[in-house]
């Protein structure tokens, strides 16, 4: 049986995170990295190194915008016959609009070659701009496409492990051009960058997760639906030492709940094995709605 799944959204918010998004990487690669130097991977990283090594045959070098979409084209016209048109879908729009953007948006040294502030400042940036245009199931094409291009050929290794080695090359190629201290402020680039896309998409709103080990199992939930107004779900288990059968409690709490729950399983029985863990973007009745 087929399942419609419908977005929650207006069709139109996706292309305006995907317009917003591609806006914010491309100004952090023309106001951030590329004064600087930062060579952070991908087609952009390309365009700077390209820029830099035709500044003495043309003016200034070539636009960024001119060599991200020159590099899109073939990478395009490939994934069209290899993966089909519905592969590409907004990755096409995420791809114009980089350029665009990175032909409207001049190119001003916002840091003055502050490589500290470049790499903090530039990596959030890039990374809320990556995060929007994922949250709308778009892409920027460049080095993605290239990555699922080569996996498709490649298949014992991930779209990840493909990305990370042509992301790495760009980042050795940076290093030969533009020395190893910028190289080096580019890896942290890369890593804040992911870490803030991450954040992004995972959901910024943090709850916990407890797993609760007991044999007065039936007191303790009553207590904590009682006191904290949470739902508990019992999972029935098997101790592999014992033999005997056990139930589980799992409940989800905010954070400043946690210290509560704590405190309500350790009163009834100080024995209970207790698990807490981070759990990212709780959605449904009591946390986040969808």
């Amino acid at each position: 049986m087929k399942m419609k799944i419908l977005n929650s959204r207006p069709w139109y918010v996706d292309y305006l995170f995907i317009f917003a998004g591609t806006g914010l990487m491309a100004w952090s690669v023309q106001c951030i990295f590329e004064p600087i130097g930062l060579v952070t991977g991908g087609f952009s990283g390309i365009a700077i190194i390209i820029r830099k090594m035709t500044t003495g045959f043309v003016a200034g070098g070539i636009p960024l915008w001119l060599t991200n979409l020159i590099l899109n084209v073939p990478v395009f016209l490939a994934a069209l016959k290899v993966k089909g048109k519905r592969f590409i879908g907004r990755t096409a729009i995420g791809t114009v609009l980089l350029s665009f953007w990175l032909f409207v948006i001049p190119q001003i040294d916002l840091t003055q070659g502050d490589y500290m502030l470049a790499t903090i400042f530039g990596g959030v940036i890039t990374g809320v701009g990556i995060g929007l245009v994922l949250l709308a199931k778009g892409t920027t094409g460049g080095t993605d496409m290239v990555s699922a291009l080569i996996q498709n050929y490649a298949r014992q290794y991930s779209v990840a492990q493909v990305l990370q080695v042509i992301d790495g090359m760009v980042v050795l190629v940076g290093l030969y051009v533009f020395g190893l201290k910028p190289a080096l402020y580019a890896i942290v680039a890369i890593f804040i960058t992911s870490k803030i896309s991450d954040t992004l998409m995972e959901g910024m709103k943090y709850s916990k997760a407890a797993l609760i080990i007991t044999d007065r199992y039936k007191e303790i939930a009553d207590a904590i639906m009682r006191n904290l107004d949470r739902g508990l779900t019992g999972l029935e288990a098997t101790g592999m030492y014992s033999g005997n059968h056990k139930t589980v409690l799992y409940c989800v709490v905010s954070k400043k709940e946690i210290v509560e729950l704590k405190d309500i399983v350790a009163e009834i029985d100080h024995n209970a094995f207790v698990i807490v863990t981070d759990a990212r973007e709780v959605l449904g009745e009591g946390f986040l709605e969808y």
